[in-house]
């Protein structure tokens, strides 16, 4: 799994630095936050609408009791996000004279999420997160709030994700079908 997640952060590394032969290329770096976490995100370019975002951040979840009926307690644990984003309706918008910093344009993905068990973050002792990997086509809206380096961002995906839990004694991985929804606002540095 390690070998793969490296691999992975190497090829797009290597996209970002292909990339970068382009004069016109920008890196935009932001701070979002939502109801469920807190992330610090880049987006590189690599051409006309299609951008590199790399992300990391604490994603939060929630432990109920018994009978999924009482909340027990909050945590959160980190994330590390990698997104080829295709920014569709980019150029239409500067044709419309249209505010198009920061990427403020709808666009589609393929978000690779991977959650590692490296701490979880509660007031509740012995909390761990299985290790998982998610891949999910998705589509999103970011735009400026007000013309400023403010902005919202809202995603809808469904996709896959995988399990690695044989550290936790299960005898094997597994996979399950995900449902995608953020919610966010944030600050574009």
């Amino acid at each position: 799994m390690k070998k793969t997640i490296l691999t992975l952060i190497i090829l797009l590394n290597l996209l970002v630095v292909y990339g970068q032969n382009d004069n016109q290329t920008k890196t935009f770096r932001g701070f979002q936050t939502g109801i469920l976490g807190l992330w610090i995100n880049q987006e590189n370019k690599l051409y006309s609408q299609l951008y590199v975002r790399s992300e990391i951040g604490l994603d939060a979840g929630l432990i109920l009791g018994e009978g999924f009926n009482t909340y027990k307690n909050a945590f959160l644990t980190p994330v590390i996000t990698i997104e080829p984003r295709y920014y569709y309706n980019l150029n239409n918008r500067i044709k419309k004279n249209k505010f198009t910093n920061f990427n403020s344009a709808n666009f589609v993905t393929l978000s690779l999420k991977y959650h590692p068990d490296w701490f979880v973050i509660s007031s509740e002792n012995n909390i761990n997160v299985i290790e998982q990997l998610s891949i999910i086509p998705k589509w999103g809206i970011k735009r400026s709030i007000a013309q400023s380096n403010f902005n919202y961002e809202i995603g809808l995906g469904l996709g896959k994700v995988y399990y690695f839990s044989k550290k936790y004694g299960y005898s094997r991985n597994y996979s399950d079908t995900k449902l995608d929804l953020h919610i966010r606002i944030g600050y574009n540095f």
